[in-house]
Protein backbone atom coordinates (compact mmCIF):
# COMPACT_ATOMS: atom_id res chain seq x y z
CA UNK A 1 0.00 0.00 0.00
CA UNK A 2 1.12 3.70 -1.05
CA UNK A 3 2.67 6.14 2.07
CA UNK A 4 0.37 8.50 0.84
CA UNK A 5 -2.66 6.22 0.98
CA UNK A 6 -1.83 4.64 4.43
CA UNK A 7 -1.57 8.22 5.87
CA UNK A 8 -4.71 9.10 4.47
CA UNK A 9 -6.37 6.38 6.31
CA UNK A 10 -4.80 7.48 9.73
CA UNK A 11 -6.02 10.25 9.58
CA UNK A 12 -9.29 8.79 9.24
CA UNK A 13 -8.89 6.91 12.49
CA UNK A 14 -7.53 3.61 11.65
CA UNK A 15 -5.85 2.27 13.71
CA UNK A 16 -4.39 -0.57 11.76
CA UNK A 17 -2.99 1.82 9.15
CA UNK A 18 -1.15 2.93 11.37
CA UNK A 19 0.47 -0.37 12.69
CA UNK A 20 1.10 -1.05 8.62
CA UNK A 21 2.45 2.88 8.05
CA UNK A 22 5.60 2.02 10.49
CA UNK A 23 7.17 -0.56 8.58
CA UNK A 24 7.30 2.31 5.51
CA UNK A 25 8.60 4.80 7.43
CA UNK A 26 11.03 3.47 9.94
CA UNK A 27 14.31 3.85 8.18
CA UNK A 28 13.49 7.19 7.65
CA UNK A 29 12.86 7.84 11.15
CA UNK A 30 15.74 6.31 12.64
CA UNK A 31 17.67 8.51 10.14
CA UNK A 32 16.04 11.23 11.53
CA UNK A 33 16.71 9.92 15.23
CA UNK A 34 20.42 9.64 14.33
CA UNK A 35 20.75 12.92 13.01
CA UNK A 36 18.92 14.66 15.97
CA UNK A 37 21.09 12.36 18.57
CA UNK A 38 24.47 13.08 17.14
CA UNK A 39 23.65 16.74 18.23
CA UNK A 40 22.49 15.25 22.11
CA UNK A 41 25.07 14.76 24.21
CA UNK A 42 24.25 15.79 27.66
CA UNK A 43 23.71 12.55 30.00
CA UNK A 44 23.11 9.22 28.91
CA UNK A 45 23.27 8.28 25.03
CA UNK A 46 19.92 7.53 24.22
CA UNK A 47 19.78 5.02 21.42
CA UNK A 48 18.22 5.96 18.07
CA UNK A 49 15.64 2.84 18.38
CA UNK A 50 14.33 4.28 21.54
CA UNK A 51 14.44 7.42 20.02
CA UNK A 52 12.35 6.03 17.49
CA UNK A 53 10.10 4.40 19.40
CA UNK A 54 9.40 7.42 21.77
CA UNK A 55 8.56 9.40 18.79
CA UNK A 56 6.08 6.43 17.79
CA UNK A 57 4.11 6.42 21.03
CA UNK A 58 3.28 9.98 20.75
CA UNK A 59 2.74 9.76 17.16
CA UNK A 60 -0.20 7.06 18.03
CA UNK A 61 -1.60 9.24 20.39
CA UNK A 62 -2.16 12.00 18.43
CA UNK A 63 -5.50 13.36 16.62
CA UNK A 64 -3.73 12.80 13.19
CA UNK A 65 -3.95 16.29 11.12
CA UNK A 66 -4.59 15.06 7.14
CA UNK A 67 -1.10 14.51 6.34
CA UNK A 68 -0.22 16.54 2.71
CA UNK A 69 2.35 14.19 2.26
CA UNK A 70 5.45 12.27 3.07
CA UNK A 71 7.45 15.17 4.23
CA UNK A 72 4.68 16.49 5.59
CA UNK A 73 4.53 13.59 7.68
CA UNK A 74 8.38 13.57 8.40
CA UNK A 75 8.40 17.11 9.81
CA UNK A 76 5.60 16.32 12.10
CA UNK A 77 8.03 12.96 13.51
CA UNK A 78 11.01 15.58 13.46
CA UNK A 79 8.91 17.78 15.87
CA UNK A 80 7.66 15.08 18.31
CA UNK A 81 11.97 13.46 18.61
CA UNK A 82 12.01 16.97 19.76
CA UNK A 83 9.50 16.89 22.36
CA UNK A 84 11.11 13.83 23.17
CA UNK A 85 14.95 15.18 23.40
CA UNK A 86 13.55 18.57 25.27
CA UNK A 87 11.22 15.62 27.66
CA UNK A 88 14.22 13.70 28.33
CA UNK A 89 16.50 16.98 28.94
CA UNK A 90 14.31 18.22 31.94
CA UNK A 91 14.02 14.88 33.81
CA UNK A 92 17.34 14.61 33.72
CA UNK A 93 17.79 18.20 35.22
CA UNK A 94 15.11 17.60 37.47
CA UNK A 95 16.46 14.37 39.32
CA UNK A 96 20.09 16.03 38.55
CA UNK A 97 18.58 18.73 41.29
CA UNK A 98 16.67 16.50 43.19
CA UNK A 99 18.86 13.48 44.02
CA UNK A 100 21.37 13.42 41.08
CA UNK A 101 20.39 10.47 39.28
CA UNK A 102 20.30 10.09 36.00
CA UNK A 103 17.39 8.81 33.55
CA UNK A 104 16.66 6.83 31.21
CA UNK A 105 13.64 6.69 28.58
CA UNK A 106 13.83 2.70 28.88
CA UNK A 107 12.81 3.20 32.78
CA UNK A 108 24.05 31.02 12.27
CA UNK A 109 23.68 29.23 15.07
CA UNK A 110 25.98 25.69 15.26
CA UNK A 111 23.02 23.54 16.73
CA UNK A 112 25.33 20.63 16.14
CA UNK A 113 27.49 22.30 19.37
CA UNK A 114 24.38 21.67 21.47
CA UNK A 115 26.20 19.85 24.92
CA UNK A 116 23.85 20.17 27.36
CA UNK A 117 20.35 19.92 28.70
CA UNK A 118 20.37 23.57 29.57
CA UNK A 119 21.79 24.18 26.81
CA UNK A 120 18.76 22.60 24.70
CA UNK A 121 16.17 23.96 26.75
CA UNK A 122 17.36 27.32 26.09
CA UNK A 123 17.07 26.33 22.30
CA UNK A 124 14.01 24.75 23.34
CA UNK A 125 12.70 28.33 24.31
CA UNK A 126 14.57 30.16 21.97
CA UNK A 127 12.16 28.50 19.24
CA UNK A 128 9.23 28.90 21.15
CA UNK A 129 9.64 32.66 21.19
CA UNK A 130 11.55 32.62 17.65
CA UNK A 131 7.90 31.21 17.03
CA UNK A 132 5.44 33.89 18.03
CA UNK A 133 7.46 36.31 16.30
CA UNK A 134 8.32 34.66 12.93
CA UNK A 135 6.22 31.07 12.95
CA UNK A 136 7.61 29.86 9.34
CA UNK A 137 11.16 30.36 10.29
CA UNK A 138 10.92 28.35 13.41
CA UNK A 139 9.18 25.59 11.29
CA UNK A 140 12.06 25.68 9.32
CA UNK A 141 14.51 25.50 11.56
CA UNK A 142 13.07 22.59 13.37
CA UNK A 143 12.39 21.00 9.96
CA UNK A 144 16.25 21.40 9.07
CA UNK A 145 17.76 20.81 12.36
CA UNK A 146 15.17 18.69 14.42
CA UNK A 147 14.06 16.48 11.15
CA UNK A 148 16.77 16.34 8.88
CA UNK A 149 14.53 17.75 5.97
CA UNK A 150 16.99 19.81 3.27
CA UNK A 151 15.91 23.25 2.23
CA UNK A 152 14.46 21.39 -0.78
CA UNK A 153 12.58 19.44 1.36
CA UNK A 154 10.99 22.02 3.67
CA UNK A 155 10.62 24.39 0.45
CA UNK A 156 8.15 21.39 -1.13
CA UNK A 157 6.42 21.20 1.96
CA UNK A 158 6.03 24.68 2.67
CA UNK A 159 5.06 25.29 -1.15
CA UNK A 160 7.85 28.10 -1.27
CA UNK A 161 10.99 28.22 -3.66
CA UNK A 162 14.24 26.95 -2.23
CA UNK A 163 15.82 30.25 -2.64
CA UNK A 164 13.49 31.79 -0.15
CA UNK A 165 13.95 28.63 2.62
CA UNK A 166 17.62 29.26 2.74
CA UNK A 167 17.24 33.25 3.27
CA UNK A 168 14.36 32.16 5.65
CA UNK A 169 16.96 29.54 7.35
CA UNK A 170 19.45 32.42 7.50
CA UNK A 171 17.47 34.97 9.01
CA UNK A 172 16.30 32.27 11.52
CA UNK A 173 19.85 31.16 12.08
CA UNK A 174 21.08 34.83 12.68
CA UNK A 175 18.52 35.32 15.13
CA UNK A 176 18.59 32.08 17.29
CA UNK A 177 22.46 33.33 18.33
CA UNK A 178 21.48 36.48 19.04
CA UNK A 179 19.24 34.93 21.41
CA UNK A 180 21.02 32.55 22.99
CA UNK A 181 23.93 35.01 23.09
CA UNK A 182 22.48 36.88 25.65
Amino acid sequence: MELTELLRQVRQGDSHALDLLLPHVYKELKTLAASQLRRESGGPPLQTTELVHEAYLKLSSLNHPDYEDRTHFYGIASRLMRQVLVDLARARLSQKRNLGLEVSLAGGVDLAAIQSDDQLLNLHEALNNLEKEHPRKARLIEMRYFGGLTAEDSAQLLQMSVHTVRRELRFAQAWLKRVLEQ
